[in-house]
């Protein structure tokens, strides 16, 4: 199991692109020992069959590497082929730093799916949303691009020109966007002091100093008396290095405990990841977690997620869960159960890549995520107003995701809890941590003990949500029928003679 830790183990990273986070080792690969005959000749005969009779040139080195594409591709949604410079810009996000826009991403027939767009970027500025759907970059369709092609297409030089039209659910017309290329430097945890003493920290994604640094900020909510409660703001965190979320689940739970679980079907992708020094090793996560304030395993907590929460920010959302550490506020998490390792190889002075699936994950009490998402333990809508349909985007809805062993089929909209996805978008925007974040206002009601508005529709199955709203149906034109008619024979006969 050590070669296979020591690898690019990915906690998260929803597809091989925009953002994912990888390590900085490898182990080797098995040569196999024999190939399928008769494949091989299929596919040589196909290899030259598009070089003898394509209607442009195609050289040898472009088919194979369409050929592993598919390969790797056709397998699930976040496994890949990374060439030469997808390999370069993974190591890249991994650091925090990178050139583009801002934006975690997946491929969907349509073009490219946004899963999150990252804070304080160009992107999240100019009001990219999760959800969004990006048809066309610079004016060329992305439907029969890679992912791969089109993340490209995405990054630059900085401060050189792109223009997106996106597809938004609600939106009649597809929208158009104009931005800026820039060097995205993430800041993972953020922090602000809230009123009666309470705390607020958000992590956009886990990066190899996440632990680190959100150390530091309980120590500074300590310090300056705010951690009587805290709210731990995992929405739209579409996740990262795994160590990174060990170390922030080993911040807030009893030493030794049961973080997460790996299984495969390779024997050494089994292993129960524990807060211990060992498995959360990365940058100064150790030396940190280590000063780290007592008051930190002890302050009430509530967790905010929801459906672009992903993968590690699901595996800390489930170890708190489960350990009973935190509630969990929100909508039902993304469902990303799978573990991605990153297996460089190289060829003369090259160096590329396979990002591949090796394993399920699992919480500590054996719940498999995969497809199916965490559940909170309360329902609260987005806004006062009710839902962003554009949200509703999860693992079930990717093509060739994998299924959830433990139920034996993958979730979809019709067993599950959701939202109210056919309504319209509510008027009412806002920055998460803001003073209008209506989550965030109920989250803090829960720790002073005060009520909690929570989700007529989320949290309900589809039957029950279609009879509420059948339900307000009636209710809405009975009222409109009500308005309409004579209160009296006087109205009545005035209406008459009107």
């Amino acid at each position: 199991m050590k070669n296979l830790r020591a690898a690019f183990l990915l906690g998260a990273g929803l597809c091989a692109g925009v953002l994912v986070s990888v390590g900085l080792q490898a182990f080797a690969i098995k040569q196999t020992s024999s190939l399928p005959l008769q494949e091989v000749r299929q596919f040589t005969s196909v290899f030259n069959a598009v070089k003898d009779f394509y209607v442009d040139d195609v050289s040898d080195q472009e088919l194979l590497q369409f050929a592993m594409e598919g390969m790797v591709s056709g397998l699930d949604p976040h496994s890949s082929f990374l060439d030469a410079d997808g390999f370069k810009d993974m190591d890249e996000a991994t650091h925090g730093s990178f050139g583009g826009l801002g934006l975690e991403v997946t491929k969907d027939p349509s073009g490219v799916r946004v899963v999150s767009p990252i804070d304080d970027t160009p992107a999240a500025a100019a009001g990219v949303r999760a959800g969004d759907i990006i048809i066309k970059i610079d004016g060329e369709a992305c439907a029969d691009l890679t992912l791969e092609d089109a993340v490209k297409r995405m990054r630059g030089e900085p401060k050189t020109k792109i223009h997106l039209e996106v597809a938004r659910k609600g939106a009649m017309k597809p929208l158009h966007f104009n931005l800026e290329r820039a060097i995205i430097k993430t800041k993972s945890v953020k922090m602000q002091p809230l009123k009666d003493s309470l705390g607020y920290i958000r992590i956009s994604q886990f990066q190899e100093r996440t632990a680190e640094d959100l150390a530091a900020q309980l120590n500074e909510l300590a310090r300056t008396k705010h951690l009587k409660g805290l709210v731990l703001d995992l929405r739209n965190d579409p996740g990262g290095l795994l160590q990174a979320a060990i170390g922030v689940s080993a911040a807030f739970l009893p030493p030794n405990s049961d973080i997460v679980s790996t299984k495969g079907r390779a024997p050494q992708s089994d292993y129960v990841f524990k807060a211990i020094e060992s498995d959360y090793r990365a940058g100064n996560a150790v030396k940190a977690l280590a000063e780290l304030t007592p008051e930190a395993k002890t302050v009430p907590m509530v967790v905010l997620i929801n459906s672009s929460s992903a993968s590690a920010s699901e595996i800390v959302a489930g170890a708190l869960q489960d350990h009973k550490r935190a509630t969990l506020m929100g909508d039902r998490s993304f469902g990303k159960g799978s573990v991605q390792t990153i297996l460089p190889m190289r060829f003369e002075d090259k160096t590329v890549g396979v990002k591949l699936t090796t394993a399920r994950y699992y919480t500590p009490s054996g719940r498999s995520i995969q497809a199916r998402g965490i559940e909170p333990d309360v329902y609260v809508d987005d806004t006062p107003k009710g839902n962003y349909p554009t949200f509703q985007v999860r693992e079930a809805d990717l093509a060739h995701h994998l299924t959830n062993q433990q139920t034996g089929e993958a979730a979809t909209r019709d067993d599950l809890p959701y939202a109210d996805t056919d309504a319209e978008a509510p008027d009412y925007m806002y920055v998460f941590g803001d003073e209008k974040d209506w989550q965030l206002q109920q989250a803090v009601a829960y720790l002073q003990g005060k009520k909690v508005q929570v989700s007529r529709y989320r949290g309900q199955p589809v039957d029950v949500v279609k009879k509420l709203k059948a339900e307000e149906r009636r209710q809405k034109e009975k009222g409109a029928a009500a308005k309409t008619k004579p209160n009296s024979a006087e109205e009545a006969s005035k209406k008459v003679k009107d």
